[in-house]
């Protein structure tokens, strides 16, 4: 535990609380990424994850099955700065691209699959995935769909509430942010996250309530178990939640990202959030459910390119407006871990090209072909 000073706190007044950190007052961050293996020739999404495992096992636990054989999943190590979380995620997609490419294959960063999904898809082949088909058919239907997961080192349960009760009303900006599905079995869902919206039908699914102590929160997951909607905790799908496998904070809301660049600023920008919630910020007053849940919606609705909600006032805004509300709100503990100038200019990159999604409409806009999605996708995940 270190003591860390943090001149930039919302009331102007330094303050120095405990945080769980890393040499030089910085919280730790990993992200795993989930992508689509699809086949080079007719772009469709094929089962070929084990045969692309198959030739990583010198990759150790960077590179793992997912629940269905559409996907692959990757693991960064613990890093303590942005520069070497997007080595390594840039490194990490292109070796696993590398491999699929050895057997017809491309890995895509997109939430859902465009062209070719079977109504139920194939289950991987491990215990735990077989229980969870039994126990819950046809959700599984809809279950190769890719998330990027972030996760910060926040290992005492009190300071992880803090932090998840901390990043709950920037949920929906994250979200917009992230937003990379707009197609689903060869249409227009006309949604900017579709992902999103079939991941929430899983009943532990969602944002989780804003909990008053780690007494609550464990009392919330133990009902959930109870009640059979989850088969054991790491089946808690909350969208932020704590790891059961690992001593952080896990952010579970977005999309894969359809760049290294798109990952590596929403990743600052929760460590930014994470950091100033152990440092003694919290929420003006805790967001209901019903008002995060109706702005995740507009999120998943709009992405970056239409509206969004407000949820400290209710008001619907310019979707990018709470972008630039976030950079402000953590302008300091940017500042304080070096992080600064490489968000601004991510962030004017992402206004400038916009949001996956949109990226997505557009690349089909030109010909009406679903096969140009693909190409930009299998093009941009390595770029």
């Amino acid at each position: 535990m270190t003591q860390v000073e943090v001149p930039h706190a919302p009331d102007g007044q330094a303050k120095a609380r405990t945080a769980t950190t890393v040499a030089g007052g910085l919280v730790t961050v990993g992200v795993e990424e989930e992508f689509l293996l699809v086949d080079e020739l007719s772009r469709s999404v094929v089962p070929g994850a084990t045969t692309v495992l198959a030739g990583a096992a010198h990759l150790g636990s960077t590179v793992q099955q997912e629940m269905t054989l559409f996907q692959v999943e990757t693991t960064s190590t613990v890093c303590s700065t942005m520069s070497t979380l997007h080595d390594e995620l840039t490194a990490l997609r292109r070796t696993v691209d590398g491999m699929a490419r050895q057997h017809g294959m491309r890995i895509n960063a997109t939430g859902t699959a465009v062209l070719g999904h079977p109504p139920t898809p194939p289950i991987t082949d491990a215990p735990r995935y077989r229980r969870i088909a039994e126990r819950f058919g046809a959700l599984i239907d809809g279950q190769s769909i890719c998330g990027c997961h972030v996760h910060l080192g926040v290992s005492d349960p009190e300071n992880a509430l803090r932090v998840m009760n901390h990043l709950r009303p920037w949920l929906p900006t994250l979200l917009a942010m992230s937003a990379n599905s707009p197609f689903w079995h060869a249409r227009d869902t006309r949604h900017a996250s579709w992902r999103y919206l079939i991941f929430g039908r899983w009943p532990t699914a969602g944002p989780p309530p804003h909990f008053d102590s780690v007494d609550d929160y464990d009392a919330a997951v133990r009902t959930l178990l109870r009640s059979g909607a989850a088969l054991d905790r790491g089946m808690i799908y909350w969208d932020v939640r704590r790891s059961c496998r690992h001593p952080t904070i896990e952010l579970r809301v977005c999309d894969v990202a359809a760049t290294v660049d798109d990952a590596v600023l929403i990743a600052a920008l929760t460590r930014a959030l994470g950091t100033q919630a152990l440092t003694g910020a919290g929420p003006r007053r805790p967001v209901s459910q019903s008002e995060l849940r109706a702005a995740l919606w507009r999120a998943a609705h709009d992405g970056l390119e239409g509206r969004g909600v407000d949820v400290f006032n209710g008001r619907t805004v310019r979707a990018f407006s709470m972008v630039e509300r976030l950079l402000q709100q953590v302008r300091g503990e940017l500042a304080d871990s070096g992080d600064l100038d490489m968000v601004i200019d991510l962030v004017a990159r992402l206004r400038a090209r916009r949001s996956g999604a949109h990226r997505q409409r557009v690349a089909f806009a030109e010909r009406g072909n679903l096969v140009d999605v693909v190409d930009l996708l299998s093009a941009q995940t390595v770029a």
